[in-house]
């Protein structure tokens, strides 16, 4: 049993990485590289498909050599990948057709106000859990074949095929043979049916998507195919979104833990069990990971676009900072802020509000504010913003949240962890290990491997740190309130 390892594939927004994780679920070696940012007009953002699996395939190899095991002691593999991103491939060449359209990519705005337009909104919600939003895949997969010459008719003719990143990966690791995704990765598309869990023909119809070039839909936890390394054939036994892993990894597999995850962007899941709710307030419904053999479960979502970019932001925009360790000790050091406020919207605003148009703004400006009072108002934002979406669950759900488990890069951040606990009022539950949305997908793959049972997983994922709320009930509820204010005023609509 010591001799058993596993490996996550995460692809990301930011980065590509292999890690290697022993069985008492433990990190022995990670290796990673650096994604490619382009972006070809004004809210347009890619990624090279090709590029994604050189780097995976790079990663994996390295992780392996660098750990000097014997490959044969590797028994799974887990895929988790950014969600929503579009790649639409040619299925003789297996090229892809056009770059890789990422999640937050915002050029299909037009499209989703044409549906709304033909009576779609309420339709589209009910059965897919989403809100129609240039976020999701489907609107991406119909710029596609709208736009790249011979691409409507390749796909009529059933020589494309289309897939989220997991399924671009598992195609090409497969040797171009297997077309699959997951519940989680499906469930993120717009036109997938999550109560009766197929392929939606009304929605594919209304965006002219043949329904021959979308994935097979397979369990989370099930068998993906196998991966060769130097003659050892791995088997993928794990695949999910990464935010689905993330609550997984956390414990998520049981119904009322709700997890947030500060990257590129901040995801908080509540798992709701088999009820599947449809939000009042502007969050979404989403499968979680799914077991052979287990019931369906369903998650509500709210999902901010900008967390640890406004972050990148100041660095690499402002050039304020030099790195995003350099925050919390900026934050801890200057006083509170009063009335000073930073609304991240430079994707529009997710949940609950869910306005495209919106654009990012600092409200409070006088002439004694300088650039610890920015910083420190755009770490205040990621944690204000989850206050949104969280008061959200509580109003659909009805189910009290009595503690918030945290990973992601950010949470490293303990002055925003404190703050987070302060705003919310419960305790904040951050993790030893942080990897969180790897060990979940290879939770996945390894019990489908028999290296665990689901009963046995719980005792892995350790406890880190534990914030307690200090705030008096008076300065949260004025600090809240100009939030509130500063986002009504930032709202388009």
């Amino acid at each position: 049993m010591n001799k058993s390892y596993l490996i996550a594939f995460d692809q990301g927004t930011t980065s590509t990485r292999a890690i290697l994780f022993n069985s008492k679920g433990q990190i022995v070696t990670i290796s990673q590289k650096e994604l490619t940012q382009y972006y070809p007009k004004s809210g347009w953002v890619e990624h090279n498909p090709l590029e994604i699996y050189e780097d995976q395939k790079k990663a994996f190899h390295e992780v392996i050599k660098s750990s000097k095991i014997d490959p044969k002691n590797i028994v799974a593999i887990g895929i988790t990948n950014q969600r929503e991103t579009t790649v639409i491939w040619d299925k003789e060449t297996g090229e892809p057709i056009y770059n890789a359209i990422v999640w937050l990519d915002k050029r299909t705005t037009n499209i989703c106000n044409d549906l709304k337009k033909q009576g779609y909104t309420e339709y589209i919600n009910r059965t897919t859990g989403l809100v129609i939003d240039s976020y999701f895949s489907a609107t991406k997969i119909k710029w596609i074949l709208d736009n790249i010459k011979g691409a409507r008719e390749k796909a009529n003719a059933g020589k494309l095929l289309f897939g989220t990143i997991d399924s671009w990966l598992i195609y090409k690791f497969s040797k171009e043979k297997n077309h699959l995704t997951d519940h989680t990765n499906a469930s993120r598309t717009m036109c997938y049916d999550i109560l009766n869990l197929k392929w939606d023909d009304t929605i594919l119809k209304a965006l002219n998507i043949p329904k021959k070039i979308m994935p097979k839909v397979q369990t989370s936890s099930s068998n993906f195919g196998t991966i060769d390394y130097n003659g050892f054939n791995i088997p993928i036994y794990g695949v999910a979104g990464d935010q689905q892993a993330s609550l997984f990894g956390q414990g998520g597999y049981e119904t009322d833990v709700a997890k947030n995850t500060y990257g590129t962007g901040c995801f908080m899941l509540l798992n709701t069990g088999k009820t599947c709710y449809t939000s009042k307030n502007g969050l979404l419904t989403t499968l979680t990971a799914s077991l052979e053999g287990e019931s369906i479960k369903y998650a509500l979502e709210g999902s901010v676009f900008i967390g640890g970019a406004s972050v990148q932001w100041l660095r690499d925009g402002l050039k304020i900072i030099n790195s995003a360790k350099e925050t919390a000790q900026i934050c801890e050091n200057i006083p509170p802020l009063e009335e000073v406020y930073f609304v991240p919207a430079f994707a529009g605003l997710g949940a609950p509000h869910w306005d495209e148009n919106a654009k990012g703004c600092i409200y409070g400006l006088t002439l004694d504010i300088g650039r610890e009072q920015i910083i420190k108002a755009t770490i205040e934002a990621l944690a204000l913003q989850t206050k949104d979406v969280l008061d959200a669950m509580i109003q659909d759900s009805n189910r009290p949240i009595k503690i918030l488990k945290v990973d992601g890069g950010a949470c490293v951040n303990n002055y925003l962890m404190q703050f987070q606990s302060d705003i919310l009022n419960i305790p904040v539950d951050r993790p030893k290990i942080l990897e969180v949305t790897a060990l979940g997908v290879v939770f996945l793959a390894g019990i489908k491997a028999g290296i665990w049972k689901l009963d046995a997983i719980s005792k892995i994922r350790e406890v880190g740190t534990i914030f307690q709320p200090k705030m008096n009930n008076s300065e949260r509820v004025k600090k809240y309130s100009g939030w509130q204010d500063a986002v009504k005023r930032t709202k388009t609509s």
